[in-house]
Protein backbone atom coordinates (compact mmCIF):
# COMPACT_ATOMS: atom_id res chain seq x y z
CA UNK A 1 0.00 0.00 0.00
CA UNK A 2 1.51 3.56 -0.22
CA UNK A 3 2.93 4.61 2.47
CA UNK A 4 2.85 8.53 3.91
CA UNK A 5 4.71 11.49 2.23
CA UNK A 6 5.49 14.82 3.96
CA UNK A 7 5.95 17.39 0.96
CA UNK A 8 8.32 20.66 1.67
CA UNK A 9 7.04 23.83 -0.10
CA UNK A 10 8.88 26.73 0.31
CA UNK A 11 6.84 29.81 0.67
CA UNK A 12 7.62 33.06 -1.23
CA UNK A 13 6.79 36.16 -0.70
CA UNK A 14 7.68 39.67 -1.51
CA UNK A 15 10.11 40.22 1.34
CA UNK A 16 11.85 36.94 0.56
CA UNK A 17 11.71 36.65 -3.04
CA UNK A 18 15.55 38.54 -3.42
CA UNK A 19 16.63 35.84 -0.97
CA UNK A 20 15.12 32.92 -2.38
CA UNK A 21 15.86 34.10 -6.33
CA UNK A 22 19.33 32.12 -6.52
CA UNK A 23 17.87 28.90 -5.46
CA UNK A 24 14.47 28.83 -7.71
CA UNK A 25 16.44 29.86 -10.66
CA UNK A 26 18.91 26.68 -9.99
CA UNK A 27 15.59 24.64 -9.29
CA UNK A 28 14.53 25.23 -12.47
CA UNK A 29 17.61 25.38 -14.72
CA UNK A 30 18.81 21.66 -13.14
CA UNK A 31 15.24 20.20 -13.41
CA UNK A 32 14.07 17.56 -16.20
CA UNK A 33 10.76 19.60 -16.45
CA UNK A 34 8.39 22.10 -14.61
CA UNK A 35 4.78 21.67 -13.23
CA UNK A 36 2.96 24.70 -12.79
CA UNK A 37 -0.52 25.65 -10.89
CA UNK A 38 -2.00 29.40 -10.42
CA UNK A 39 -4.76 30.43 -8.15
CA UNK A 40 -6.82 33.01 -9.45
CA UNK A 41 -9.20 35.95 -8.52
CA UNK A 42 -11.94 34.33 -10.99
CA UNK A 43 -12.64 33.77 -14.38
CA UNK A 44 -16.22 35.53 -15.23
CA UNK A 45 -19.17 34.00 -17.09
CA UNK A 46 -18.83 29.93 -17.10
CA UNK A 47 -21.17 29.48 -19.91
CA UNK A 48 -19.02 31.25 -22.05
CA UNK A 49 -15.63 29.80 -21.58
CA UNK A 50 -18.12 26.26 -22.78
CA UNK A 51 -18.64 27.90 -25.80
CA UNK A 52 -19.38 25.20 -28.69
CA UNK A 53 -16.62 27.80 -30.86
CA UNK A 54 -13.09 27.43 -29.21
CA UNK A 55 -12.54 30.50 -30.73
CA UNK A 56 -15.09 32.02 -28.50
CA UNK A 57 -13.99 30.07 -25.66
CA UNK A 58 -10.31 31.72 -25.99
CA UNK A 59 -11.83 35.08 -26.21
CA UNK A 60 -13.93 34.61 -22.96
CA UNK A 61 -10.76 33.41 -21.66
CA UNK A 62 -8.75 36.40 -23.07
CA UNK A 63 -11.38 39.02 -21.29
CA UNK A 64 -10.72 37.08 -17.78
CA UNK A 65 -6.73 36.94 -18.17
CA UNK A 66 -6.99 40.91 -18.95
CA UNK A 67 -9.56 41.66 -16.36
CA UNK A 68 -8.81 39.42 -13.23
CA UNK A 69 -5.41 38.32 -11.67
CA UNK A 70 -2.99 35.61 -10.42
CA UNK A 71 -3.40 35.60 -6.63
CA UNK A 72 -0.51 32.12 -6.23
CA UNK A 73 1.47 30.61 -8.47
CA UNK A 74 2.99 27.32 -7.36
CA UNK A 75 5.68 25.54 -9.43
CA UNK A 76 7.62 22.30 -9.08
CA UNK A 77 10.74 21.71 -10.06
CA UNK A 78 11.31 17.09 -10.77
CA UNK A 79 14.94 16.61 -11.84
CA UNK A 80 15.68 12.99 -12.60
CA UNK A 81 18.25 11.50 -10.33
CA UNK A 82 21.06 9.90 -12.83
CA UNK A 83 22.64 8.17 -10.11
CA UNK A 84 19.69 6.36 -8.63
CA UNK A 85 17.26 4.07 -9.35
CA UNK A 86 14.99 4.48 -12.66
CA UNK A 87 12.35 6.80 -12.22
CA UNK A 88 14.02 9.03 -9.06
CA UNK A 89 12.99 12.59 -8.83
CA UNK A 90 14.62 15.37 -7.08
CA UNK A 91 11.78 17.41 -6.33
CA UNK A 92 11.52 21.50 -5.21
CA UNK A 93 8.39 22.87 -4.58
CA UNK A 94 7.66 26.73 -4.59
CA UNK A 95 4.68 28.57 -3.61
CA UNK A 96 4.49 32.44 -4.50
CA UNK A 97 2.16 34.54 -3.02
CA UNK A 98 2.11 37.71 -5.84
CA UNK A 99 -0.33 40.47 -5.97
CA UNK A 100 -1.02 42.56 -8.91
CA UNK A 101 -0.24 46.58 -9.05
CA UNK A 102 -3.17 47.14 -11.60
CA UNK A 103 -6.91 47.42 -11.12
CA UNK A 104 -8.78 43.50 -11.20
CA UNK A 105 -11.68 42.34 -10.81
CA UNK A 106 -11.89 39.68 -7.68
CA UNK A 107 -15.01 37.05 -7.22
CA UNK A 108 -16.64 36.81 -4.27
CA UNK A 109 -17.51 33.25 -4.10
CA UNK A 110 -13.74 32.87 -5.19
CA UNK A 111 -12.52 34.65 -2.12
CA UNK A 112 -14.76 32.76 0.22
CA UNK A 113 -13.55 29.34 -1.21
CA UNK A 114 -9.90 30.40 -1.00
CA UNK A 115 -10.22 31.60 2.64
CA UNK A 116 -12.25 28.28 3.79
CA UNK A 117 -9.45 26.27 2.53
CA UNK A 118 -6.16 28.16 4.12
CA UNK A 119 -5.68 31.42 2.08
CA UNK A 120 -4.85 34.47 3.97
CA UNK A 121 -5.51 37.56 1.77
CA UNK A 122 -4.41 39.72 4.59
CA UNK A 123 -0.86 38.09 3.61
CA UNK A 124 -1.52 38.51 -0.18
CA UNK A 125 -1.65 42.33 0.49
CA UNK A 126 0.72 43.01 2.85
CA UNK A 127 3.36 40.46 1.43
CA UNK A 128 2.07 39.78 -1.88
CA UNK A 129 4.72 40.22 -4.89
CA UNK A 130 3.87 42.66 -6.99
CA UNK A 131 3.69 42.04 -11.11
CA UNK A 132 2.31 44.57 -13.98
CA UNK A 133 0.41 42.56 -16.41
CA UNK A 134 0.81 42.72 -20.60
CA UNK A 135 3.56 44.52 -21.85
CA UNK A 136 6.72 45.56 -20.63
CA UNK A 137 6.09 49.10 -18.58
CA UNK A 138 8.94 49.03 -16.08
CA UNK A 139 11.62 46.69 -15.70
CA UNK A 140 12.58 45.09 -18.49
CA UNK A 141 12.10 41.52 -18.24
CA UNK A 142 15.15 40.23 -18.52
CA UNK A 143 17.04 42.26 -15.97
CA UNK A 144 16.58 42.78 -12.02
CA UNK A 145 14.64 40.35 -9.68
CA UNK A 146 11.42 40.38 -10.32
CA UNK A 147 8.27 37.77 -10.81
CA UNK A 148 8.56 38.28 -15.07
CA UNK A 149 12.44 38.19 -14.73
CA UNK A 150 11.41 34.82 -13.23
CA UNK A 151 9.05 33.73 -15.92
CA UNK A 152 11.88 34.35 -18.66
CA UNK A 153 14.12 32.25 -16.65
CA UNK A 154 11.85 29.56 -17.30
CA UNK A 155 11.42 30.43 -20.36
CA UNK A 156 15.72 30.50 -21.08
CA UNK A 157 15.78 27.11 -19.57
CA UNK A 158 13.78 25.52 -22.35
CA UNK A 159 12.44 22.73 -19.97
CA UNK A 160 9.12 20.76 -20.56
CA UNK A 161 6.20 22.42 -19.22
CA UNK A 162 3.27 20.39 -17.41
CA UNK A 163 -0.20 21.61 -16.77
CA UNK A 164 -3.54 20.04 -15.12
CA UNK A 165 -6.16 21.58 -17.48
CA UNK A 166 -3.88 24.33 -18.66
CA UNK A 167 -5.41 26.52 -21.11
CA UNK A 168 -6.52 28.69 -18.66
CA UNK A 169 -3.39 28.44 -16.72
CA UNK A 170 -1.71 29.78 -19.76
CA UNK A 171 -3.31 32.44 -20.76
CA UNK A 172 -3.59 33.87 -16.96
CA UNK A 173 0.70 33.63 -17.52
CA UNK A 174 1.09 35.16 -20.69
CA UNK A 175 -0.98 37.96 -19.84
CA UNK A 176 0.35 38.36 -16.43
CA UNK A 177 4.27 37.83 -17.29
CA UNK A 178 4.28 37.88 -21.00
CA UNK A 179 2.55 39.84 -22.82
CA UNK A 180 -0.66 41.07 -23.64
CA UNK A 181 -3.04 38.41 -25.17
CA UNK A 182 -3.09 37.92 -28.85
CA UNK A 183 -6.32 38.45 -30.41
CA UNK A 184 -6.60 35.06 -32.29
CA UNK A 185 -6.33 31.37 -30.75
CA UNK A 186 -3.74 30.39 -33.40
CA UNK A 187 -1.38 33.26 -33.06
CA UNK A 188 -1.45 32.35 -29.25
CA UNK A 189 -0.69 28.45 -29.60
CA UNK A 190 2.14 29.71 -32.36
CA UNK A 191 3.23 32.28 -29.61
CA UNK A 192 3.00 29.26 -26.59
CA UNK A 193 4.53 26.65 -29.15
CA UNK A 194 7.58 29.01 -29.74
CA UNK A 195 7.91 29.68 -25.89
CA UNK A 196 8.39 26.28 -24.75
CA UNK A 197 10.13 24.26 -27.73
CA UNK A 198 10.75 21.10 -25.25
CA UNK A 199 6.89 20.79 -25.13
CA UNK A 200 3.87 21.05 -23.15
CA UNK A 201 1.50 18.65 -21.39
CA UNK A 202 -1.27 18.67 -19.89
CA UNK A 203 -2.23 16.30 -17.14
CA UNK A 204 -5.70 16.29 -17.56
CA UNK A 205 -5.19 15.04 -21.29
CA UNK A 206 -2.67 12.72 -19.97
CA UNK A 207 -5.40 11.06 -17.52
CA UNK A 208 -8.14 10.77 -19.83
CA UNK A 209 -6.29 9.13 -23.16
CA UNK A 210 -3.10 7.87 -21.88
CA UNK A 211 -4.04 6.31 -18.69
CA UNK A 212 -7.51 6.27 -18.77
CA UNK A 213 -8.26 6.53 -15.11
CA UNK A 214 -12.48 6.31 -14.20
CA UNK A 215 -11.84 10.16 -12.93
CA UNK A 216 -9.43 12.82 -13.88
CA UNK A 217 -9.97 15.62 -12.02
CA UNK A 218 -6.68 16.84 -9.84
CA UNK A 219 -6.77 15.03 -6.97
CA UNK A 220 -8.11 11.58 -7.65
CA UNK A 221 -5.63 11.27 -10.15
CA UNK A 222 -2.48 12.38 -8.05
CA UNK A 223 -4.37 9.88 -5.69
CA UNK A 224 -4.46 6.91 -7.91
CA UNK A 225 -0.92 7.48 -9.39
CA UNK A 226 0.45 7.21 -6.10
CA UNK A 227 -1.48 3.76 -4.97
CA UNK A 228 -0.48 2.39 -8.16
CA UNK A 229 3.09 3.21 -8.07
CA UNK A 230 3.76 2.29 -4.50
CA UNK A 231 1.95 -0.88 -5.77
CA UNK A 232 4.58 -1.56 -8.18
CA UNK A 233 7.47 -0.48 -5.81
CA UNK A 234 6.04 -3.11 -2.87
CA UNK A 235 5.45 -5.50 -5.30
CA UNK A 236 8.62 -7.79 -4.81
CA UNK A 237 9.52 -7.56 -8.02
CA UNK A 238 11.27 -5.11 -10.75
CA UNK A 239 8.29 -3.20 -11.71
CA UNK A 240 9.20 0.34 -12.70
CA UNK A 241 7.87 2.70 -10.40
CA UNK A 242 8.39 6.84 -8.82
CA UNK A 243 10.69 8.06 -6.33
CA UNK A 244 11.10 10.77 -4.92
CA UNK A 245 13.91 12.89 -3.13
CA UNK A 246 13.38 16.38 -1.09
CA UNK A 247 15.91 18.77 -0.57
CA UNK A 248 16.71 18.87 3.32
CA UNK A 249 16.60 22.42 4.36
CA UNK A 250 18.58 24.24 7.07
CA UNK A 251 19.37 27.27 8.81
CA UNK A 252 17.31 30.27 7.54
CA UNK A 253 16.11 28.67 4.65
CA UNK A 254 14.35 26.62 7.28
CA UNK A 255 11.51 29.22 8.41
CA UNK A 256 10.09 29.52 5.00
CA UNK A 257 9.09 25.77 4.26
CA UNK A 258 5.66 24.73 5.13
CA UNK A 259 5.46 20.75 5.08
CA UNK A 260 2.27 18.97 3.75
CA UNK A 261 1.53 15.53 4.74
CA UNK A 262 0.25 13.01 2.07
CA UNK A 263 -1.85 10.45 4.21
CA UNK A 264 -2.01 7.44 2.35
CA UNK A 265 -4.84 5.61 0.85
CA UNK A 266 -6.10 3.14 3.18
CA UNK A 267 -9.03 1.06 4.31
CA UNK A 268 -12.07 3.50 4.70
CA UNK A 269 -14.23 2.13 7.77
CA UNK A 270 -17.95 3.41 8.10
CA UNK A 271 -19.12 5.74 5.39
CA UNK A 272 -19.68 4.04 1.85
CA UNK A 273 -22.04 5.94 0.36
CA UNK A 274 -20.13 7.97 -2.00
CA UNK A 275 -21.20 11.15 -4.06
CA UNK A 276 -21.56 10.17 -7.81
CA UNK A 277 -21.36 13.88 -9.04
CA UNK A 278 -18.10 14.06 -6.50
CA UNK A 279 -16.80 10.85 -7.48
CA UNK A 280 -17.20 11.85 -11.32
CA UNK A 281 -15.84 15.34 -11.48
CA UNK A 282 -14.83 16.21 -8.09
CA UNK A 283 -16.88 18.73 -7.82
CA UNK A 284 -20.69 18.68 -5.68
CA UNK A 285 -23.48 21.85 -6.20
CA UNK A 286 -24.20 20.81 -2.47
CA UNK A 287 -20.66 21.60 -1.53
CA UNK A 288 -20.14 20.72 2.59
CA UNK A 289 -24.05 20.02 2.79
CA UNK A 290 -23.79 16.97 1.05
CA UNK A 291 -25.10 14.22 2.86
CA UNK A 292 -22.70 11.61 0.75
CA UNK A 293 -19.03 11.36 1.18
CA UNK A 294 -16.80 13.68 -0.78
CA UNK A 295 -13.68 11.25 0.21
CA UNK A 296 -11.38 10.88 -2.53
CA UNK A 297 -9.49 8.20 -1.12
CA UNK A 298 -13.10 5.92 -0.84
CA UNK A 299 -14.45 7.44 -3.94
CA UNK A 300 -10.91 5.72 -5.12
CA UNK A 301 -11.32 2.06 -3.40
CA UNK A 302 -14.54 1.95 -4.18
CA UNK A 303 -13.31 2.84 -7.90
CA UNK A 304 -11.57 -0.41 -8.02
CA UNK A 305 -13.89 -2.31 -6.51
CA UNK A 306 -16.14 -2.04 -9.17
CA UNK A 307 -14.05 -2.63 -11.64
CA UNK A 308 -12.90 -6.07 -10.43
CA UNK A 309 -16.50 -7.08 -9.96
CA UNK A 310 -17.00 -6.17 -13.81
CA UNK A 311 -13.96 -8.21 -14.39
CA UNK A 312 -15.04 -11.02 -12.76
CA UNK A 313 -18.26 -10.57 -14.20
CA UNK A 314 -17.10 -10.58 -17.67
CA UNK A 315 -14.40 -13.36 -17.41
CA UNK A 316 -17.56 -15.95 -15.88
CA UNK A 317 -19.97 -14.75 -18.67
CA UNK A 318 -17.17 -15.40 -21.44
CA UNK A 319 -16.45 -18.82 -19.85
CA UNK A 320 -20.29 -19.74 -19.58
CA UNK A 321 -20.68 -18.73 -23.36
CA UNK A 322 -17.36 -20.28 -24.32
CA UNK A 323 -18.85 -23.81 -22.60
CA UNK A 324 -22.31 -23.74 -24.75
CA UNK A 325 -20.50 -23.05 -27.86
CA UNK A 326 -21.65 -19.28 -28.41
CA UNK A 327 -18.99 -16.65 -29.43
CA UNK A 328 -17.38 -14.41 -27.10
CA UNK A 329 -18.90 -10.98 -25.59
CA UNK A 330 -17.02 -8.54 -27.89
CA UNK A 331 -16.93 -4.46 -28.49
CA UNK A 332 -16.44 -1.82 -25.79
CA UNK A 333 -17.66 -2.18 -21.72
CA UNK A 334 -20.84 -0.46 -20.98
CA UNK A 335 -20.91 2.59 -19.21
CA UNK A 336 -17.30 4.01 -19.95
CA UNK A 337 -16.48 7.38 -19.82
CA UNK A 338 -16.91 9.46 -22.86
CA UNK A 339 -14.24 9.90 -25.32
CA UNK A 340 -12.02 6.78 -23.33
CA UNK A 341 -11.78 4.57 -26.57
CA UNK A 342 -10.58 1.00 -24.96
CA UNK A 343 -8.34 -1.11 -27.05
CA UNK A 344 -9.59 -4.81 -27.26
CA UNK A 345 -6.60 -5.93 -26.41
CA UNK A 346 -5.94 -4.31 -23.25
CA UNK A 347 -2.92 -5.06 -20.87
CA UNK A 348 -4.07 -4.74 -17.17
CA UNK A 349 -1.81 -1.59 -16.73
CA UNK A 350 -3.96 -0.59 -19.73
CA UNK A 351 -7.16 -1.54 -18.80
CA UNK A 352 -7.10 0.03 -14.91
CA UNK A 353 -10.01 2.91 -15.00
CA UNK A 354 -10.78 2.39 -18.23
CA UNK A 355 -14.14 1.54 -16.51
CA UNK A 356 -15.84 3.21 -14.61
CA UNK A 357 -19.11 1.81 -12.02
CA UNK A 358 -22.64 1.83 -14.02
CA UNK A 359 -23.48 4.18 -10.96
CA UNK A 360 -20.75 7.07 -12.45
CA UNK A 361 -21.44 5.82 -16.15
CA UNK A 362 -25.09 6.59 -16.23
CA UNK A 363 -24.67 9.88 -14.59
CA UNK A 364 -21.81 10.80 -16.68
CA UNK A 365 -23.90 9.32 -19.94
CA UNK A 366 -26.56 11.96 -19.61
CA UNK A 367 -26.90 15.21 -21.89
CA UNK A 368 -23.77 16.69 -23.16
CA UNK A 369 -24.57 19.55 -21.43
CA UNK A 370 -24.41 18.66 -18.17
CA UNK A 371 -21.30 17.20 -18.54
CA UNK A 372 -19.81 20.53 -19.75
CA UNK A 373 -21.96 22.06 -16.87
CA UNK A 374 -19.39 20.57 -14.33
CA UNK A 375 -16.49 20.15 -16.23
CA UNK A 376 -14.96 22.95 -16.53
CA UNK A 377 -12.45 22.36 -14.09
CA UNK A 378 -12.36 24.20 -11.46
CA UNK A 379 -13.34 27.30 -12.90
CA UNK A 380 -16.36 27.21 -11.09
CA UNK A 381 -17.35 30.74 -11.14
CA UNK A 382 -20.85 32.79 -10.97
CA UNK A 383 -21.84 35.13 -13.82
CA UNK A 384 -21.66 38.43 -13.40
CA UNK A 385 -21.01 38.63 -9.06
CA UNK A 386 -17.80 40.30 -9.13
CA UNK A 387 -16.15 42.94 -7.37
CA UNK A 388 -13.62 45.71 -8.84
CA UNK A 389 -10.69 46.70 -6.59
CA UNK A 390 -7.17 48.25 -6.72
CA UNK A 391 -4.76 46.46 -4.74
CA UNK A 392 -2.78 47.97 -1.52
CA UNK A 393 -0.10 47.18 -0.04
CA UNK A 394 -1.45 48.42 3.65
CA UNK A 395 -0.09 46.41 6.02
CA UNK A 396 -3.94 46.47 7.09
CA UNK A 397 -5.90 45.59 4.08
CA UNK A 398 -8.48 43.50 4.38
CA UNK A 399 -10.67 41.65 1.45
CA UNK A 400 -14.32 40.81 1.21
CA UNK A 401 -15.21 37.43 2.32
CA UNK A 402 -18.96 37.07 1.38
CA UNK A 403 -20.54 35.19 -1.65
CA UNK A 404 -20.69 31.68 -3.00
CA UNK A 405 -19.31 28.01 -2.00
CA UNK A 406 -17.31 27.80 -5.86
CA UNK A 407 -13.85 29.14 -7.46
CA UNK A 408 -11.96 28.28 -9.80
CA UNK A 409 -9.83 25.69 -9.64
CA UNK A 410 -9.22 23.25 -12.66
CA UNK A 411 -11.43 20.13 -11.89
CA UNK A 412 -14.46 21.23 -11.29
CA UNK A 413 -14.46 23.51 -8.20
CA UNK A 414 -13.28 21.81 -5.02
CA UNK A 415 -11.31 18.91 -6.93
CA UNK A 416 -7.87 19.67 -6.12
CA UNK A 417 -8.57 19.00 -2.08
CA UNK A 418 -9.76 16.02 0.06
CA UNK A 419 -13.12 16.52 2.01
CA UNK A 420 -14.28 13.74 4.75
CA UNK A 421 -17.69 13.45 5.52
CA UNK A 422 -19.77 10.80 7.86
CA UNK A 423 -23.98 10.45 8.56
CA UNK A 424 -23.63 11.52 11.57
CA UNK A 425 -20.95 14.52 11.12
CA UNK A 426 -22.54 16.07 7.43
CA UNK A 427 -19.82 18.72 8.02
CA UNK A 428 -16.59 18.81 5.00
CA UNK A 429 -13.31 18.95 6.45
CA UNK A 430 -11.09 20.52 3.88
CA UNK A 431 -7.62 20.30 3.97
CA UNK A 432 -6.69 23.77 5.10
CA UNK A 433 -3.04 24.26 3.63
CA UNK A 434 -1.43 27.84 2.86
CA UNK A 435 0.32 26.08 -0.36
CA UNK A 436 -2.79 25.29 -2.73
CA UNK A 437 -1.05 26.43 -6.13
CA UNK A 438 2.42 25.01 -4.76
CA UNK A 439 1.42 21.51 -4.23
CA UNK A 440 -1.22 21.06 -6.98
CA UNK A 441 1.49 22.17 -9.28
CA UNK A 442 3.73 18.96 -7.33
CA UNK A 443 0.61 16.91 -7.57
CA UNK A 444 0.93 17.81 -11.48
CA UNK A 445 4.43 16.99 -11.81
CA UNK A 446 3.93 13.53 -9.87
CA UNK A 447 1.15 12.46 -12.48
CA UNK A 448 3.22 13.47 -15.27
CA UNK A 449 6.41 11.44 -13.74
CA UNK A 450 4.15 8.00 -12.98
CA UNK A 451 2.61 8.54 -16.44
CA UNK A 452 6.14 8.54 -17.85
CA UNK A 453 7.01 5.54 -16.28
CA UNK A 454 4.11 3.61 -17.73
CA UNK A 455 5.16 5.17 -20.65
CA UNK A 456 8.74 3.72 -20.88
CA UNK A 457 6.97 0.41 -19.51
CA UNK A 458 4.67 0.05 -22.95
CA UNK A 459 7.75 0.10 -24.83
CA UNK A 460 9.42 3.38 -25.58
CA UNK A 461 12.71 2.90 -26.06
CA UNK A 462 15.12 5.90 -25.73
CA UNK A 463 18.83 5.25 -27.09
CA UNK A 464 20.16 8.28 -24.52
CA UNK A 465 18.84 10.39 -22.36
CA UNK A 466 18.68 13.32 -24.63
CA UNK A 467 16.15 10.75 -26.48
CA UNK A 468 14.72 9.80 -23.20
CA UNK A 469 14.25 12.98 -21.74
CA UNK A 470 12.35 14.21 -25.80
CA UNK A 471 9.59 11.72 -25.53
CA UNK A 472 8.27 11.78 -22.16
CA UNK A 473 4.97 10.89 -23.18
CA UNK A 474 4.88 11.68 -27.06
CA UNK A 475 1.11 10.71 -27.95
CA UNK A 476 0.81 13.37 -25.27
CA UNK A 477 3.09 15.82 -26.40
CA UNK A 478 1.09 19.51 -27.04
CA UNK A 479 -1.72 18.40 -26.65
CA UNK A 480 -4.47 20.46 -24.38
CA UNK A 481 -7.57 19.25 -22.49
CA UNK A 482 -10.83 20.88 -23.60
CA UNK A 483 -13.65 20.77 -21.80
CA UNK A 484 -16.46 18.48 -23.62
CA UNK A 485 -14.64 17.93 -26.62
CA UNK A 486 -13.15 14.55 -27.64
CA UNK A 487 -10.14 16.25 -28.96
CA UNK A 488 -7.40 18.41 -27.73
CA UNK A 489 -6.31 21.95 -28.72
CA UNK A 490 -2.80 21.06 -30.23
CA UNK A 491 -0.31 23.71 -29.04
CA UNK A 492 1.96 24.02 -32.58
CA UNK A 493 2.30 26.54 -34.88
CA UNK A 494 0.50 26.07 -38.38
CA UNK A 495 1.70 27.33 -41.60
CA UNK A 496 -1.13 29.96 -41.45
CA UNK A 497 -0.80 31.27 -38.63
CA UNK A 498 1.81 34.18 -37.41
CA UNK A 499 3.28 34.62 -34.11
CA UNK A 500 2.49 38.04 -32.58
CA UNK A 501 4.74 40.61 -32.63
CA UNK A 502 5.37 41.14 -28.74
CA UNK A 503 6.32 37.83 -28.74
CA UNK A 504 8.60 37.92 -31.65
CA UNK A 505 9.76 40.94 -29.89
CA UNK A 506 10.22 38.94 -26.08
CA UNK A 507 11.90 35.76 -28.11
CA UNK A 508 14.61 37.97 -29.48
CA UNK A 509 15.15 39.21 -26.09
CA UNK A 510 15.07 36.32 -24.48
CA UNK A 511 17.32 34.09 -26.67
CA UNK A 512 19.39 36.22 -28.25
CA UNK A 513 17.83 35.76 -31.53
CA UNK A 514 14.73 35.97 -33.62
CA UNK A 515 12.86 32.61 -33.72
Amino acid sequence: MASSMVVPVIDVQNDTFNELWPAMILAIKTSSFVALDTELSGLGNRKSLLAESIEDRYKAICHAARSRSILSLGFACYKKLDDKAADTYLVQVYNLTLLCSEEYIIEPQSVQFLVQHGFDFNKQYAHGIPYCKGNNKAESDDRGVHIRALFTELLRARKPLVLHNGLIDMAFLYQSFYAHLPDRLTTFTADLSEMFPAGIYDTKYVTEFELRLTASYLEYAYKKCKLDSSRRGTSGGTEPHVQLHFCQYAGQMSSYVDYRVCPAVGSVEGQTDVCQRFSAFGWCSNGSECLLSHDTDLIILQDEKDLGNKRTKRKRRKEKRKGKGEAAEDGAPQHKIPHMAVDLQETPDEKQGAESSSEKGSLMDTQQNEREKTDIEGNGVSQDNTLEITPTTDDNAKTNTNGGEESRTKDGGSEKLSEKSSKTDQKKNADSGLHRAGFDAFMTGYIFAHSCTLNKKKGVEAVGKEEEEESWVPSCLNKVYLSGKSAALNMVKSTFSKSSKAHVAKMEMVWGKKV
